[in-house]
Parts: structure tokens; C-alpha cells; sequence
């Protein structure tokens, strides 16, 4: 059986691109190397909580286009992100609001909050050089010491002083007591899970899983007439070029027989010297309830390690350094010279987008290939 579009991978990119095809009357495959669709927004149900698979996922947006889109395919619940800094026992909210600062300083007014960090910012007197002189610039210390310093040295696996200052070109600082993390228009997460969400995209479209595209390219691409590859793209070529960094995330999960085990659905562990970077309660994305509203007795927790990627591990965050940048620039050249694939999502494009930045691009890709009139900076 001939197809038009044979779709690699089934997370967001790749599902939307079928969905759309589909619709247009294109014949569509989708292969996985997974024994599951959705990609790493893929979620479990474990004693009625909707596990995150691959971490959290919290829908956030300020595109409208792209939250009526989703929308056809899940409700979503009204979930508001607020997670909790733990350094060394002592709890701040985060994104910095007053919260944080009333904790930190003892400070009750928005004057008196900006005054203390103005201080502290004059610490550093010339062009920032590496993200630690980056934060404290913006921040000061005591923020930069407590809630900056340890969680962004183990996400990245080097001290501070030895990245770059763009890491981090702005830290929002908020002189309110709105704990919205986001702060974006719309956000929640789909009721009943992510995976079900794909399924409905992937309604009526055949999908074979546990099938590694790269070790059955030959065979796959003669089914089809294009290809939307969505993984890595250093890996389709075969790292000829040399291979592209990523960061890679490591998951210890429980299931708990109490009803309640940190209040809240995330928790950042920002001191140096405890391994993990966050616990992620599931349950609490959903606000404690299962499907029919009821309280659940037990809960889930995961513990996430950051890691360095190498081969056998999931990569995650592309390190976009100007090494990496480089390098990806070369295989995008070789990538644009193939004219029967296009390259597509988080490690086609070698770019980390947040959900709504996918579905933007999914949605671009479909209009540059298929015709559909879409906007995606609307």
C-alpha cells in the first residue's frame, strides 16, 4: 500500500501533521519506535492519576489559534502552574514574587522589595561574563544563592561560572502576590491525560508502534512519497557531521500509599547537594480527583535527575551553545537538500519549544505542505 505522508514519531508534531493530512484526503502512516503514541507528553493512568511519563507537561499559552485548535481535541482543566522552591528545608514560591521576597527579606511592600534588590544588583559592575555575574545582575545574591545557583547546576551539569550569561537573559521578577508561573493567557491541562488527547488526533489514522524508523528507512520510505521526520536530526544522517548535545532527564517514580505526599503538583529542590532537581506529584494536575470527581487515597511521585546525553538515553533539551548551533546549521544545509523529508519538532529542528510553540509549527508545516491557511504568530 502506497502512502503520501509516512509521519515518524507520534508526539505532538507528528500527530497534528496526520490529523491535518487526513483531513485533507492525504493517505497517512505513523510509525513509533515506542510501544506508545504521544511522544514524551505521553501519560500513564496509575490507580487513577494521570502520570506524566516523560515530566511535566502543563499547557500554557498566549496564542488563542492554537488553544481553540487543542481544544477540539481535549477539555482542558483550569490547572495553574505554582511550583515551590525547597532550599534546604526553607519553602519560597516561585516565579520571584512578593511571596518570595517577603520570605527572603522580611520586605512587605513592592518599594521596599525593589530597593532591596537594587542593591544587591550593584554587586556587579561590568557586563555580565557567565550566567552567575548574568543572575546576580538581575536579581542580586541572595536570590541568585538560594533559588538560582544549585537547580541550574544540576539541569546543566556545570558550575555557573562556567556558562554563558545568555542562558538566562531575563528572570521575571514580579512585585505582586501572583504565583502563575506562566502568566500566560490560557493553560490547563486535557482532562483525562495528554495520550487520550493524541488518540483523538489520531482518530482513523493507522499507526504501527515499536518500529525504529532508522534501522528500516529503506523499506519505510518506499511506502510513501514524503516523510515527516520529527527525531533527531544529527541521528538521520548518521552523525556524518559530528553529534549534536542534549540534556537528558532521568525519572524515579513511586506510587505511595498516602493520600498527600508535598501539597503540590511540583517542588524544586535549588540547593547543590540534593541529587534530584524536582519532585512532580502527579495528582495534584488534576487537583487530587479522579475521573468522576472523587478524592484518590494514594499518590504518585517522581523524582527527575538531569544528566548529560549519550547514546541510549532520551535526549531532551537541545544544547543550543554556539557549538551546537553550528553544527546543527551544517545538518540543516544536508537536510535541506532532501526533498522528500521534512524535518520537524523538538529534535528535527534541534530547538526546544514549549507545547504551544509545536503546534504552532505543526500547524506551519501543514499550510507550507498542504495549503491550510494558518497564522502562527496569531
Amino acid at each position: 500500500m502506497k502512502y503520501d505522508y509516512l509521519v515518524v514519531g507520534s508526539g505532538l508534531f507528528g500527530a497534528i501533521f496526520a490529523h491535518e493530512a487526513t483531513k485533507k484526503g492525504k493517505k497517512v502512516l505513523v510509525v513509533d519506535k515506542r510501544s506508545n503514541i504521544a511522544g514524551n507528553i505521553y501519560t500513564k493512568e496509575v490507580e487513577g492519576i494521570n502520570v506524566h511519563e516523560y515530566g511535566a507537561h502543563i499547557f500554557h499559552t498566549n496564542n488563542k489559534k492554537v488553544w481553540q485548535y487543542v481544544n477540539q481535541f481535549a477539555e482542558f482543566n483550569r490547572f495553574t502552574n505554582s511550583p515551590v522552591a525547597n532550599y534546604k528545608g526553607e519553602l519560597y514560591s516561585l516565579p520571584f514574587n512578593m511571596y518570595t521576597f517577603n520570605k527572603m527579606w522580611g520586605v512587605v511592600t513592592p518599594e521596599e522589595a525593589t530597593k532591596k534588590i537594587e542593591e544587591q544588583r550593584k554587586e556587579i559592575t561590568h557586563e555580565p561574563t557567565n550566567l552567575e555575574e548574568q543572575a546576580i545582575s538581575l536579581v542580586g545574591r541572595d536570590i541568585y544563592e538560594k533559588l538560582i545557583k544549585g537547580y541550574t547546576e544540576k539541569q546543566w551539569g556545570r558550575d555557573c561560572k562556567d556558562l554563558p550569561s545568555f542562558i538566562i537573559k531575563r528572570l521575571p521578577v514580579r512585585l505582586t502576590f501572583d504565583n502563575n508561573y506562566f502568566n500566560a493567557l490560557y493553560q490547563g491541562i486535557p482532562v483525562g491525560g495528554y495520550t487520550k488527547m493524541v488518540e483523538n488526533m489520531l482518530e482513523g489514522i493507522e499507526v504501527r508502534l515499536n518500529i525504529d524508523y532508522l534501522e528500516n528507512k529503506e523499506e519505510l520510505d518506499q511506502l510513501a512519497d514524503k516523510v515527516i521526520y520529527t527525531g533527531p536530526i544529527d541521528a538521520y544522517f548518521n552523525y556524518q557531521l559530528g553529534t549534536l548535545e542534549y540534556r537528558s532527564v532521568r525519572f524515579e517514580t513511586e506510587l505511595l500509599d498516602i493520600p498527600n505526599f508535598q501539597g503540590n503538583a511540583a517542588v524544586n529542590y535549588t540547593d547543590r547537594e540534593t541529587p534530584w532537581t524536582r519532585i512532580i506529584e502527579h495528582k495534584w494536575f488534576e487537583f487530587g480527583k479522579d475521573k468522576d470527581g472523587n478524592d484518590i487515597d494514594k499518590t504518585v511521585i517522581s523524582r527527575e535527575y538531569s544528566s548529560e546525553w549519550k547514546p541510549g538515553d532520551e535526549p531532551y533539551y537541545p544544547v543550543n551553545d554556539e557549538r551546537n548551533n553550528k553544527l546543527y546549521a551544517k545538518y540543516k544545509e544536508l537536510a535541506d537538500q532532501n526533498e522528500k523529508v521534512i524535518f520537524g519538532g523538538r529534535l528535527g529542528m534541534y530547538k526546544y519549544f514549549d507545547m504551544d510553540a509545536v503546534i504552532a509549527e505543526a500547524l506551519n508545516c501543514v499550510k507550507e505542505n498542504l495549503g491550510e491557511q494558518y497564522d502562527r504568530d496569531k
